[in-house]
């Protein structure tokens, strides 16, 4: 049974996903319906002046959880992005929300995580199964790729005249974050009962890597080309611009994925879900070249 005005938590608040979240949430609910979940005292008081009420929790440390976890009607679980070592950090949130009491807990995890080829759908695939068999009441968020993921990635791309990855002419339907976001807050939110739901979210549209180049280089006015390399290159371009080897890994192996369809979804059920259509590539490049 719904209850009506349940506390609201958010893991990972002060991470990007899940300060969006919080903010689309603010315009939702009173503040004091939403319990902000961080590791550090910074970002508590961050959040704390916005209204909302902070608490300590650190997905390593279960002694933690339990306080934060108390009187929490309804709990966001923002994925860790610890490589490794997220299954047992999730669990730890699990195993805390289930002696809470919890009444839903929502998971953001991976587009098709069940038979996704990507290397980063393993945790999310094993998160799920210890959420089935915890007893919990929980809705899958599927999250697709973040436009963000791409855009981020203009500034070098017109240093260099080039836009390198390894995805070929996959199809990639992605959303911005916000998009991501909102989906959340509507899950968080709805007198609906949610319990058991599987959402692939994604966005309305798609395009390929080259087609992403051709609009950059259209709102930009610079000449910009794609270049397709091997993934080995690939990730060795991303080590060599900064990136610590298991990013690097996971960015590289997510565009082979790619190519391979991992990233495209035309189901439709970020737009159905937020009530609006989902955030177009244009828009979300147009506001990454305004932050150059």
């Amino acid at each position: 049974m719904f209850h009506a005005q349940p506390q609201l938590l958010v893991t990972g608040a002060s991470g990007q996903l899940g300060r969006l979240v919080v903010d689309q949430l603010l315009a939702t609910v009173p503040a004091n319906r939403i319990t902000v979940a961080v590791r550090g005292s910074e970002a508590a008081a961050a959040l704390a002046a916005l209204g909302v009420q902070p608490r300590i929790a650190d997905y390593n440390r279960p002694d933690t959880l339990d306080a934060a976890l108390s009187g929490i009607g309804r709990v966001l679980l923002i994925s860790s992005n610890d490589l490794g070592r997220r299954v047992a950090q999730h669990r730890n949130v699990i195993v805390a929300a289930k002696r809470a009491g919890v009444g839903l807990l929502a998971y953001t995890s991976v587009l098709h995580a069940d038979t996704s080829p990507l290397g980063l759908a393993g945790e999310h695939r094993d998160t799920e199964t210890l959420l089935r068999a915890s007893g919990l009441p929980f809705v899958l968020l599927r999250n697709g790729w973040y436009t963000e993921n791409h855009t981020a990635s203009i500034p070098a791309a017109l240093a260099h005249g080039v836009l390198i990855g390894s995805a070929g002419e996959g199809r990639i339907a992605s959303a911005a974050r916000a998009d991501y976001a909102a989906a959340a807050v509507a899950v968080l939110t709805t007198p609906q009962e949610v319990a058991g739901r599987v959402f692939e979210l994604a966005g309305d549209g798609a395009y390929s890597l080259p087609e992403l180049a051709a609009e950059i280089a259209r709102q930009s006015g610079q000449p910009l080309g794609y270049a397709n390399l091997p993934d080995a290159d690939y990730k060795a371009a991303l080590i060599g611009a900064g990136l610590p080897d298991a990013l690097a890994s996971l960015i590289a192996d997510s565009d082979i994925g790619a190519s391979e369809g991992a990233l495209f979804d035309a189901s439709r059920q970020l737009s159905a879900l937020i009530g609006r259509p989902t955030t177009p590539i244009a828009t979300t490049v147009a506001q990454a070249l305004a932050r150059r």
